[in-house]
């Protein structure tokens, strides 16, 4: 089986299509999941929507479907999840939330957000010098506890770092990292910053089968990121501009 790992679109068409149309020139897939995060960012948070709805793709819910779908529109809400949540209608809204926070996709194989008992929390990731750096192995496996023991592949996404870690007497962890936004920085105590380190659009692809050995692919795509680096700008983002271009968060 061939199954093409999306994550983390973040409202991003154009990076969202210049990989659709990567995995058709790679001969396409026998299924594509999306792992979440698919709108909330200043850019095409309706017309990304859009698209995914006619795709029909299994999907996991993102901790920003929920704050897009549920979070008041005040001065407290992140301004990414207020721009998409306005321009979403409410069925639209209501479609986001009732996402399931997890999926087997395929038989031992497990596609979830962020973790397997949490939309929020990261999984491989821990902060240092305000930056996400791999967590310790004994932290990774305790936070898969909630998983099924038979889970023999974690699909998974919410940090934006491409990630493959094989957990001893468990499963491998693949993170394809971000399509749509290549670094972020995030005020929650303890503040941080993710950086892919190019304005590139990742994704995955995993393939196996009964006989086979598991092959991981990440892949990174070049796309229209000065297009959508000007959408940010025109909508009062410079730091996600600056982020489009350069893969980094600005000083």
């Amino acid at each position: 089986m061939r199954i093409a790992v999306l994550a983390d679109i973040h409202g991003n068409i154009l990076a969202l299509d210049a990989v659709l149309d990567d995995l058709r020139q790679r001969g396409g897939a026998d299924l594509i999941v999306n792992l979440g995060d698919c709108v909330s960012g200043p850019l095409w948070p309706r017309e990304t929507m859009e698209r995914l709805e006619a795709l029909a793709l299994p999907t996991v819910r993102g901790n920003h479907h929920r704050r897009v779908a549920r979070d008041t529109a005040d001065e407290a809400m992140w301004p990414s999840d207020r721009y998409a949540q306005e321009r979403l209608t409410s069925v639209q809204r209501e479609a986001l939330l009732a996402l399931p926070l997890a999926l087997e996709v395929a038989p031992t194989v497990t596609a979830f957000h962020a973790r397997p008992d949490h939309d929020e929390k990261y999984l491989t990731d821990t902060m240092a010098d305000g930056r996400l750096v791999r967590a310790p192995l004994v932290a990774i496996k305790r936070r898969l506890a909630a998983l099924d023991p038979a889970c023999r592949i974690v699909l998974c996404g919410h940090s934006h770092r491409s990630e493959l870690i094989r957990i001893p007497d468990g499963p491998v962890v693949f993170n394809p990292g971000s399509i749509g936004c290549p670094a972020y920085g995030d005020d929650t105590p303890p503040a941080h910053v993710s950086e892919q380190g190019s304005p590139h659009a990742r994704y995955g692809i995993v393939e196996g089968g009964p006989g086979r050995s598991d092959r991981f692919e990440a892949i990174a795509v070049d796309c229209d990121h000065e297009a959508a680096a000007r959408q940010a700008e025109q909508a009062g983002r410079p730091e996600w501009a600056y982020a489009l271009r350069t893969g980094f968060m600005s000083d």
